[in-house]
């Protein structure tokens, strides 16, 4: 049987298995049930979602197998993912539940479980909790009388969260002058960050803002920036953000319009912890999703590139593990360590905007830092996911195409964690050769598994 939890917590269409609430009351029961292990006081669970439609459902299953087990539930309603993780922390919450699809659409949800601590659960306690559910061992747990569990909603959360977000930006700094374009994708950060970031000085023209539980990243948000690009340009805007459903990543716009990665804006501020000599260890962490071009402007730079598996989460651990302060992902999941436990676009917007204003540049100046290697990723839906080291033709093919590349490039292909997905990526020299072996590498992906 397929495993519940994928790369990010547990993902599928609301609804149907797994995120049906039969299913979210029993991930409420077993959460509830491995937090009661900690002796000593009563318990609780955070409860935070996003604005999809679905989150009414599973908000409501997942409270209801939580206080089955004796544990109290604190509701907190949309609020971006990092917000949960801080909030947890601070309210000192056994664990904290996000009702969030990240980026997917609207038909889609998912359930990712933060720790006390307010990182996200290990696999192993995953596992833990995916074992309670399939085996039934708690099944026959009925707590009674006043031993169940009650629910109360927080209705400070977001007051909260603010404060502690916008205690990042530096104190002596301010936005005043700055015209921002927000695009909060219909999503979490909707209320949040117009308030951020215009409390901290800045000119804001928010966009997006207005979720109705369906048109959640509906060609919006950081996933689809056109509408962004329109109006950095139409307002002539010093930059635009563009957050994701659940508010835990950011892509930037430049004052030009041109898109910035997330490896653009690891970029910009590595350089400055470094000349700041604030980046310890002189060391950054990005996955193997990285473009080949960022890892070449680390290496000028003399900054150690540590590499993890693709998903925020593996990139946190690579971090503690090699105790550094920041990593990334090209898709803008940005981890500053010496302020947050997880991702946060907010907190990323506001590191960049500090760079901005320590330096007096432009945007389109800062992210000269790197120049993008040309690449090309084709996605190929598949039934299986067999490993692909053991795919002897598909083996063979990589090879070649690497062997072509040398050393001005790179091939990957990996599966995805969150969708029947095969993803055949080439990084190279220009892009007729990076197409060429792209399309090359996905019709063998598609003659071996398809």
């Amino acid at each position: 049987m397929a495993r519940l939890f994928g790369t990010d917590g547990v993902r599928g269409v609301a609804n149907l298995h797994p995120m049906t609430a039969e299913m979210a009351l029993e991930i409420g029961r077993a959460t509830a049930h491995v937090c009661a292990q900690h002796p000593g006081r009563r318990h609780s669970v955070l409860i935070g979602k996003d604005t999809r439609v679905s989150g009414y459902m599973l908000e409501s299953a997942l409270t209801a197998g939580i206080c089955s087990m004796g544990v109290d539930v604190l509701l907190v309603g949309p609020m971006p993912t990092p917000g949960i993780a801080f909030i947890t922390r601070s309210m000192r919450a056994d664990a904290g539940l996000v009702l969030s699809a990240s980026h997917n659409p609207y038909q889609d949800n998912g359930i990712k479980i933060f720790s006390r601590t307010g990182y996200k659960l290990p696999d192993a306690e995953e596992d833990e909790i995916e074992d309670l559910i399939t085996s039934g061992r708690i099944k026959d747990s009925r707590p009674t009388a006043e031993m169940i569990g009650k629910a109360r909603r927080i209705e400070d959360a977001a007051g909260r969260y603010i404060v502690f977000v916008k205690n990042t930006f530096p104190d002596n700094m301010t936005l005043e002058g700055l015209k921002i374009v927000l695009d909060c994708a219909n999503g979490a950060t909707y209320k949040i960050a117009p308030i951020v970031f215009s409390e901290l000085g800045a000119d804001t023209i928010p966009i997006h803002c207005s979720p109705d539980g369906a048109n959640i990243n509906r060609n919006c948000g950081s996933t689809h920036p056109q509408d962004l690009i329109a109006a950095v340009r139409e307002h002539r805007a010093d930059l635009g953000l563009a957050f994701d459903g659940d508010g835990d990543r950011v892509i930037v716009v430049d004052e030009t319009g041109a898109e910035l990665t997330g490896d653009h804006l690891l970029a910009i501020c590595a350089r400055d912890l470094l000349e700041r000599d604030r980046l310890r260890n002189r060391r950054v962490v990005a996955t193997v999703m990285s473009n080949f071009g960022f890892k070449q402007a680390m290496k000028r730079l003399g900054i150690e590139v540590a590499e993890s598996a693709v998903g925020d989460r593996y990139v946190l651990e690579q971090m503690r593990a090699q105790d550094a302060m920041l990593g990334g992902e090209a898709s803008g999941h940005l981890i500053f360590h010496d302020h947050h436990t997880t991702g946060d676009g907010i907190v990323s917007a506001l590191q960049l905007l500090a760079v901005l204003c320590r330096t007096g540049k432009p945007l389109s100046e800062l992210s000269r830092v790197m120049e993008m290697a040309p690449q090309h990723m084709i996605n190929i839906d598949v039934t299986r996911k067999p490993p692909i080291e053991e795919i002897d033709d598909l083996v063979a093919a990589i090879r070649d195409a690497e062997a072509q590349l040398a050393d001005a490039g790179r091939v990957l292909v990996r599966y995805s964690g969150t969708q029947s997905m095969c993803r055949v990526m080439v990084e190279g020299p220009d892009e007729g050769t990076t197409v060429r072996l792209t399309e090359a590498l996905a019709e063998k992906v598609r003659a071996c598994i398809g």
